[in-house]
């Protein structure tokens, strides 16, 4: 059901008991698992699944394509439906720190088939190794790569984009600036969940319990730090939140009421609103950080909003379709409404 408030997304009787039984699995999977000894076991654990955050199969269908970056090459993994109508460039997630463009093939999957997409998954460097501003150099040149190339490679136009947690982070920072080189149209949506856009923490985050899943102040405070580097904090050019946000495009802003990074998703919805773009918020009661990679019902909910966003926006440049204008919508768990 749709509730009549934002509040009442946040009451804990909006949350299902499927939810409460797949949160209190990943509590005991996470209370018996040991913490990785260094960033290596780290990436590891979180590219096999071991960290919490469940890895889907690798497809078989998945293309590679290597381009040229700033200071290297740029493994682009790209997936291609059987209808094309458009493209979506993907940025991971992982805190900056970890993570690969060949985990999230099942969700990018879904995307392509049911938005006509082809997807294709950026490979960006890492922090501390290469940190801010290599990982938006990266994906940078993987979106302009593919505005230069989408038309000749997969025979269509229309372009998304978007990510997860440090990936819409990403996602943001790239369109920004896209925007300020004179590309500003060339993406036409943006998907951005449960990002962090405020690299000086954001009150839900600083108020994280030790043990809150993924996402607790301490460790955000280590990946932003090792992120960051030396630039301030709320420098406009690596904390969105505190940019120009004009000239953006559509946005669809996913969170969970159980993420830390709650606050980070509000904030930045209404300011993309305020500075004149379309943006709809989607709020799932319960959800916790990464929870759209997790099983049941409001993982799938969300995955099919994101596909449902990206496909009507589409139809809607491409075939000149109208859709309906609900800018300010706030989405539930089960009905899937534009």
């Amino acid at each position: 059901m749709l509730f009549d408030s934002l509040a009442d997304y946040f009451k804990p009787e909006a949350v299902s008991q499927d939810t409460i039984a797949i949160r209190q699995r990943l509590k005991n999977m996470l209370a018996a698992g040991a913490r990785p000894a260094d960033l290596a076991a780290a990436r590891d654990a979180y590219a096999s699944g071991r960290l919490g955050i469940p890895v889907g199969p690798r497809s078989t269908r998945a293309l590679t394509r290597v381009i040229t970056g700033p200071r290297g090459d740029i493994e682009l993994r790209i997936l291609i439906p059987k209808v094309v109508r458009g493209a979506y460039l993907y940025i991971h997630g992982g805190g900056w720190m970890m993570g690969s463009n060949d985990l999230s093939d099942d969700q990018l999957e879904l995307i392509g088939q049911r938005a006509g997409l082809v997807t294709v998954s950026v490979q960006y460097r890492l922090a501390p190794e290469h940190p801010f501003p290599a990982p938006v150099d990266d994906c940078v040149a993987a979106a302009r790569w593919l505005i230069a190339n989408v038309k000749r490679e997969f025979g269509v136009s229309w372009l998304a984009i978007g990510g997860e947690s440090a990936g819409a982070h990403l996602t943001a920072a790239t369109l920004l600036r896209l925007r300020d080189e004179g590309l500003g149209n060339a993406y036409r949506a943006a998907s951005l969940m449960y990002g962090c856009f405020d690299l000086s923490l954001t009150p839900s985050l600083r108020r994280a319990a030790p043990d809150t899943p993924f996402v607790d102040s301490a460790s955000v405070t280590a990946m932003v730090d090792a992120f960051r580097s030396n630039v301030e904090a709320r420098d406009p050019a690596i904390s969105p939140l505190y940019a120009d946000l004009r000239g953006l495009p559509p946005a669809l802003f996913s969170v969970g009421t159980a993420d830390s990074l709650v606050d980070d998703t509000l904030f930045m919805n209404m300011r993309w609103q305020a500075a004149g773009n379309d943006a709809q918020l989607a709020i799932y009661p319960g959800g916790v950080h990464g929870f759209n990679f997790l099983e049941g019902e409001l993982a799938s909910s969300a995955n099919e909003k994101v596909a449902n966003f990206l496909d009507q926006l589409n139809l809607a440049d491409v075939g000149h379709r109208a859709i309906d204008p609900k800018q300010h919508l706030i989405c539930n768990t089960k009905k899937d409404t534009l």
